[in-house]
């Protein structure tokens, strides 16, 4: 992902759109906000390291030198440790910083430009726009335990296990930790990541934001179904350099889908951002409340006469069979307007004898 929206790159198209002819390195220029904020806006430095006393090929010797090591002559020095924001690794100062401790580092450098600086599509150099198609709708899960920084340190092996993590700070509902459960310092973001397996952090997730207009409809509604009763709404909200961040309540037993809207900024066009509360990166995809969006905003928009752009977050009662269940407090089916009891032989307990009512097909229309 791009590391920020204040650095952008030059003409990174210009040698396609060239027959290929543009020669030199990549550059790119950054806004003084770059340089104003820590770490990149990210939440914290994403690499710090220790760099060994010793340079070259001494730092990391074969393996067959590495089996012959005389140990009472080793000399002990105290290691220097350095820390590289999300900035200095895309553009490869941290691979140039550890060249002459990393035997690897200029493969890696070679790698980072071919596949990513001379890439107009992947470069992180430069911001991503949105892209040209007429409806964006960006989804991720968030408020989970994501790694967002490491700890090295050199294991005294030789290449390639020279380095070992020492430690790993997680970004979780807006605070930073270390792996050993202690408070670090940093900007961690108004919520984390998705818990990736490839750590993605909120910063990186939340890119597509960027893409909303100058105002935007916010809406936090509950992922279960539900009366409305617990809908909030911001309507016309300011979105400019800043993140957008909605000023509402949450209850910490209820998880929350947020919905950030925009079809005024671009004349036809939508650019809406989904955010499912604890939904992981890799079951993002099975979660029922995600896949009922989708199916409503779906069933919204072939509706061509709609008064409105996005289908409304006010109610959301029970679709299915599957969604109907047995409410023993009351001892009753719950959503008694649009599920009843309707024993079918086979049913072995009282929740899979509620099924919706035959009319629930017209519940259908507040959607649209």
């Amino acid at each position: 992902m791009p590391f920020s929206k204040y650095c952008r790159a030059d003409a990174m198209y210009l040698k396609h759109f060239s027959g290929g002819i543009r020669k030199g390195p990549n550059t790119y220029q950054c806004e003084q906000k770059e340089f104003q904020s820590n770490y990149s806006g990210f939440s914290t430095n994403i690499i710090n390291i220790e760099i060994p006393s010793t340079r070259g090929i001494d730092a990391y010797p074969s393996v067959s030198e590495f089996s012959q090591t005389n140990y009472s002559s080793m000399e002990c020095g105290l290691p220097t440790q350095l820390s590289f924001s999300a900035r200095e690794i895309s553009d490869g100062t941290f691979f140039k910083a550890i060249e002459d401790y990393d035997s690897d580092s200029k493969r890696t450098l070679h790698q980072l430009k071919k596949s990513y600086h001379d890439d107009p599509v992947l470069n992180p150099l430069t911001p991503w726009d949105r892209p040209p198609i007429k409806n964006v709708f960006c989804i991720y899960g968030v408020d989970s335990r994501t790694e967002v920084g490491y700890y090295f340190a050199p294991s005294g092996k030789p290449y390639p296990d020279n380095w070992i993590i020492t430690d790993v700070i997680y970004e979780i509902e807006g605070s930073l930790v270390s792996r050993s459960g202690n408070q670090v310092e940093g900007n961690p973001g108004p919520a984390s990541g998705d818990e990736t397996v490839s750590s993605v952090p909120y910063h990186s997730l939340s890119w597509c934001k960027n893409w909303l207009g100058p105002r935007v409809n916010i809406t936090r509604a509950p992922q279960s179904e539900h009366d409305g009763s617990d809908v909030q709404v911001e309507l016309n909200v300011e979105h400019h350099d800043e993140d957008v961040v909605p000023n509402m309540t949450r209850s910490p037993r209820v998880k929350y889908i947020t919905y950030y809207e925009d079809s005024e900024s671009i004349p036809g066009k939508r650019t809406a951002v989904w955010e499912l509360d604890k939904a992981n990166h890799r079951n993002i995809v099975r979660s029922p409340a995600l896949m009922r969006e989708l199916w409503l905003q779906i069933w919204h928009d072939i509706h061509a006469d709609s008064p409105s752009k996005f289908v409304s977050k006010a109610k959301r009662g029970p679709l299915r069979d599957d969604d109907c269940y047995w409410d023993y407090g009351k001892a009753r089916c719950a959503w008694p307007e649009y599920c009843e009891y309707r024993y079918v032989f086979g049913d072995v307990h009282l929740g899979q004898s509620c099924r919706l009512r035959n009319s629930s097909a017209d519940a259908l229309l507040h959607y649209v």
